[in-house]
């Protein structure tokens, strides 16, 4: 829960964007934060916690041999591209329509808008003419980019699909890529910065037993504070090791960075992963999501309304459909609308709509309408939500928004 400046109490499923897997105020995780400032904010040097929480996270995540902190996701990312150029001596990066993996130059075509792969303003076209850009579950597509091109130094993606899952990616389509991947000797990167520790402790890829040669990560890897980090193989790690790059002959990965592996991160890192690792609280959440999801699409068909509310683990995605297709809410496939999805919806004021709707009756989403579940929503969480949802739809019949 949290509440506004006059007092409103709201279920929160902005969750922090997503880094909150323990909710607000956890009564393990502020401590450590508070013991952490109080030995100090920043040494100008290494320090015990960052060795701690490294050691946590190649405990629990599979491809994690090595790790480097970083203070964001999008820095992450952008490591992990370097390393691949870095390792691969090759120039290209995959990537596909819609996914995230934030604000750097290589990113910003193709996720919500330049879904032709131009540059997007301000950046270079020297940049953009380096991003290959595939639409998601693409067997064709992907095939003919690596056939056409023996240049690829990586492919990124979110492994759930864009937007945690709006958009999914199909199990199957991962396998295709670790293939491809491999034999075309390609870094394949998976960017977990939404999924890691979330779906499950090691991430989607311990859920699916599917191992890419580095991920990137962010938000609940450091307790909800700033902070990222890449990890990955040793091997293409060791580009950023002093002695290793001396030995090889080779110009070492140059990566400073202020605040990387920050005493009061890593804290809450720490405290964060040591309960994620030992307790059920990712499946706590993903059970929520089963449930609340389940209920709400009864709401759609007591309602009689064409829409859908879908996603995988503890992600929620509200689809208003809007091209009035013939879905039923309990069977909705969202994969078979990615391309909806991608363009935007003739109707977006709907959207909106529900957001608000659902805020004025207590829950808070974002404008997706999306929303990610902490471990912390429980039985009157579950209540409020779907009678919020319930009377945000009866509201939106009354006013002729929904026909």
């Amino acid at each position: 829960m949290k509440w506004d400046v006059d007092n409103n109490k709201y279920v929160d499923y902005f969750g922090g964007h997503g880094a909150l897997i323990l909710g607000h105020n956890h009564p393990a995780v502020m401590p450590a934060v508070h013991a952490a400032l109080d030995r100090g904010t920043h040494f100008g040097a290494c320090h015990e916690l960052e060795i701690r929480w490294a050691e946590l996270i190649t405990q629990m995540v599979p491809s994690a041999e090595r790790v480097r902190f970083t203070s964001s996701g999008t820095e992450a990312t952008l490591m992990a591209l370097r390393l691949a150029r870095a390792y691969t001596g090759r120039s290209k990066l995959v990537r596909f329509r819609g996914h995230f993996h934030g604000w750097h130059d290589h990113m910003t075509s193709g996720h919500t808008n330049h879904f032709d792969g131009t540059a997007t303003s301000g950046v270079l076209n020297g940049i953009s003419d380096n991003v290959l850009l595939c639409d998601p579950n693409d067997v064709d597509g992907i095939t003919r980019i690596f056939n056409d091109h023996k240049d690829i130094a990586a492919v990124i993606l979110e492994p759930t699909g864009a937007n945690f899952g709006k958009m999914p990616i199909l199990p199957s389509y991962l396998t295709l890529l670790r293939d491809l991947t491999k034999q075309a000797g390609t870094i394949l990167i998976f960017d977990e910065v939404v999924t890691g520790f979330r779906v499950s402790p090691g991430g989607l890829q311990q859920a699916l037993g599917i191992t890419p040669d580095m991920t990137t990560l962010a938000k609940i890897v450091s307790g909800g504070l700033p902070g990222g980090a890449v990890v990955g193989r040793k091997d293409i790690l060791d580009w950023l090791d002093f002695k290793v790059t001396k030995a090889a002959g080779q110009e070492k990965i140059y990566h400073p960075g202020t605040f990387n592996a920050n005493p009061v991160s890593a804290a809450a890192g720490i405290a964060t992963l040591g309960i994620l690792s030992t307790t059920d609280a990712c499946a706590r959440a993903n059970a929520f999501g089963t449930e609340v999801r389940a209920k709400m699409n009864e709401v759609l068909v007591d309602e009689g309304v064409k829409w859908a509310v879908h996603g995988s683990y503890s992600g929620i995605h509200i689809y208003t459909n809007p091209d009035g297709a013939d879905i039923e809410p309990g069977t909705f496939d969202a994969a078979a609308f990615i391309s909806q999805m991608i363009e935007k919806p003739r109707r977006e004021s709907i959207t909106s709509q529900v957001r608000m709707g659902l805020l004025v009756n207590g829950v808070d989403m974002n404008s997706g309408p999306s929303g990610t579940i902490s471990a912390m929503h429980g039985e009157e969480e579950m209540a409020i939500t779907v009678g919020a949802f319930r009377a945000t739809i009866r509201a939106l019949k009354r006013e002729g928004a929904i026909r």
